[in-house]
């Protein structure tokens, strides 16, 4: 018999890293000048930028199949703080023209990779329940 909870854990963790694996594979066909060019903006060095691979590629696709789960959804979640911080803080208080939180993608994206961090990985995964990690 299938464990709901783990065909959610299953369904949520593959919906985020497939989610933001898109937005990296973005970043690898356009670059990540963007991100140079706010973290330059912020006293910070351009180089950091490319953490965003990592956030945006290595850790989505260990969350897709469930490997080192938890570490890589922390991954995620520093990677959306630090977009927020340096694209977003003017929206967060912010209502958009339909009447939701200005920052609700970026918000569902952090939310969703905090749920997984504190969750795991769940039975459908390369790494299954064992381990401190998943």
């Amino acid at each position: 018999m299938i464990r709901s909870d783990d065909t959610g854990k299953f369904v949520l963790r593959v919906a985020l890293g497939i989610l933001m694996l898109m937005h990296g594979v973005a970043k690898i066909s356009g670059g990540v000048g963007f991100a140079a060019n706010m973290l330059v903006s912020h006293g910070l060095p351009g180089a950091l930028a490319y953490l965003v691979y990592v956030g945006e590629i290595v850790a989505p696709v260990l969350l897709i199949i469930g490997l080192y789960t938890r570490p890589a959804a922390w991954i995620v979640v520093i990677n959306m703080v630090v977009a927020i911080w340096l694209v977003h803080m003017k929206e967060i208080a912010m209502i958009n023209k339909q009447g939701g939180w200005a920052l609700e993608l970026q918000g569902m994206y952090l939310f969703s990779a905090m749920a997984v961090a504190f969750m795991g990985a769940g039975r459908f995964s390369v790494g299954g329940t064992g381990g401190k990690y998943n």
